[in-house]
């Protein structure tokens, strides 16, 4: 079973820059990322800015992102082999 990799909230916010994201806004250590859908809507993340996120945390923001993104697209950059 894969395991989930421990991850601080910069290198989430790069990963969803690759996928088009881009920093909307920032209140304390949260970050907003935004990017707009191929139907014009808005789709929003939001990312604590931490040296290292929980693995609770990491995989609500998962489950979210998955709304957006397809699961095999952004399961090799939250989960190791």
């Amino acid at each position: 079973m894969p395991k989930l990799r421990r991850l601080s909230g910069g290198a989430v916010i790069d990963i969803f820059e690759s996928f088009g994201f881009a920093v909307h806004a920032q209140t304390g250590s949260h970050v907003k990322l935004r990017r707009f859908g191929s139907a014009g809507e808005k789709q929003t993340l939001t990312i604590p800015q931490h040296k290292e996120l929980d693995t609770g945390t990491l995989r609500a923001i998962f489950r979210q992102a998955s709304q957006y993104i397809a699961e095999a697209e952004l399961r090799p950059h939250f989960y190791s082999d």
